[in-house]
């Protein structure tokens, strides 16, 4: 097996900054910020906008969007005449 290819995986938080939820998981990301974890270690931190505490799909909260208006805004603007 070739020495020096596989990556360094350290620990990092995953943190959700829409919903505020975090995860303690192994990375490879590289990233200056730090937090203070449950353990009282600090941790480099990653931000993330959506996780599965915040996607509609998990949520159970989605929007629904006017597709039928879309599509009729889009025939009038450019369907044939």
């Amino acid at each position: 097996m070739k020495q020096g290819i596989h990556p360094i995986y350290r620990e990092v938080v995953f943190q959700d900054v829409s919903s505020g939820f975090s995860i303690l998981t192994r990375s490879t990301a590289n990233t200056k910020d730090t937090v203070k974890w449950e353990d009282g270690k600090e941790y480099p931190v990653l931000k993330m906008e959506i996780s599965s505490a915040s996607h509609p799909f998990f949520t159970g909260k989605e929007k629904l969007m006017d597709t039928q208006g879309r599509v009729e805004r889009f025939n009038r603007k450019y369907g044939k005449k």
